[in-house]
């Protein structure tokens, strides 16, 4: 996990959250997130009044406090449950890249609602199609083309399964094939190998 962290997004996201929060997060990143002070001012930011109380870092549950406040701002704020890391990710550094990741989305969530931000994806909008129920019937009677197609072909004239395929070689001057059953060997053999059993 900590292979995957990103140093040219705690850069990103360091000048974004400074420039949204007006606060200096300080020479370690996690490290001046972990009292959550500067997260819940972030969210409040973005959506004012979101995190009612910011708590003075005085004790740690004060921070955890604080970091759990800020959770579930984001969570209302539109961040996905999966996208977002857990308080002890931040607050023990157990899983410093679950903590950059959320953040990211908190952007992409922040540039969907329109603010200007630097990093992140905007999110695609939902488009919700309605059809009438008679269409929907009517789409009940329809095959379509991702089922596949057999373009008429059938299978008349061809031997079952286990059958045994006689093979022809007109080099040989042996008699002419009686039957659809079988096969010169122009077509191709099957070197003496058979499906029977």
């Amino acid at each position: 996990l900590a292979q995957k962290y990103d140093p040219q997004r705690e850069r990103e996201l360091r000048t974004w959250i400074e420039s949204t929060t007006g606060r200096r997060i300080g020479d370690s990143f996690m490290d001046g997130l972990k009292d959550g002070v500067i997260l819940c001012e972030l969210i409040n930011k973005l959506q004012p009044g979101s995190v009612q109380k910011v708590n003075d870092p005085v004790q740690n549950w004060h921070k955890l406090e604080n970091i759990g406040n800020f959770l579930r701002a984001i969570t209302r704020y539109g961040v996905k449950p999966h996208d977002i890391f857990e308080a002890n990710d931040l607050f023990e550094n157990t899983n410093h890249t679950q903590v950059q990741s959320t953040l990211i989305a908190l952007a992409s969530q922040a540039k969907t609602k329109g603010n200007n931000v630097g990093l992140g994806v905007k999110y695609a909008e939902k488009q919700q199609r309605r059809f009438h129920p008679e269409k929907l019937r009517e789409g009940r009677n329809i095959i379509g083309l991702q089922m596949g197609t057999n373009k008429f072909a059938s299978q008349q004239g061809m031997t079952a399964y286990g059958t045994r395929r006689h093979l022809y070689d007109p080099k040989l001057g042996t008699d002419q094939p009686l039957d659809q059953a079988t096969i010169s060997l122009q077509m191709g053999t099957n070197k003496g190998a058979s499906q029977v059993g």
